[in-house]
């Protein structure tokens, strides 16, 4: 307790907390800027000229000349947008991805929005006191179109104080 009363620490959710089938809302979105996306396409060393490169892109068929923002962002932000409401500090790791796909294409100026679904959860069989949830990411730009969807598979912790109420 501090003198102002109690004290709260911002958190994700232990693993109780997830309920199969729960849609999570993250906001806000995230607007990515040219600079957000050559940064990140050249700090990863993609030299995808759809990236980089503005007159080449111009030329090519399909996106009306414009740019492409790099998928990795894409998939990246919408993880990261989750983060504060689901697995700050309660993570214990990221055991894979699958099924990932980019139905859409992100440009310059669309703003990302995320959203996760719990598909299911259970507690680890080798690991007392942590569970593994199964998420599924949704990323969808203003228009609500979907641009980006990742299963992800990650091992959480359990309440720290149900595991005490349990030994």
């Amino acid at each position: 307790m501090s003198e102002h009363g109690k004290e709260i620490i911002q958190r994700g959710l232990w693993f109780e907390e997830y309920e199969e089938g729960a849609r999570y809302l993250h906001r806000p979105g995230r607007t990515v800027t040219e600079t957000d996306d050559v940064v990140f396409t050249t700090l990863t060393m993609n030299t995808q000229p759809l990236h980089l490169d503005a007159h080449w892109s111009a030329s090519q068929p399909g996106f009306d000349g414009k740019r492409l923002v790099n998928s990795m962002w894409t998939i990246s932000t919408v993880v990261g947008l989750s983060v504060a409401q689901l697995t700050l500090g309660t993570i214990v790791a990221n055991l894979g991805f699958k099924e990932v796909s980019f139905p859409k294409p992100m440009f310059h100026g669309d703003t990302l929005y995320a959203e996760t679904v719990c598909l299911s959860k259970r507690l680890s069989k080798s690991r007392p006191g942590q569970g593994i949830v199964e998420l599924e990411h949704i990323g969808r730009n203003q228009h609500g179109d979907i641009v980006c969807k990742a299963v992800r598979t990650t091992l959480v912790q359990c309440d720290p104080a149900q595991v005490k109420e349990q030994q």
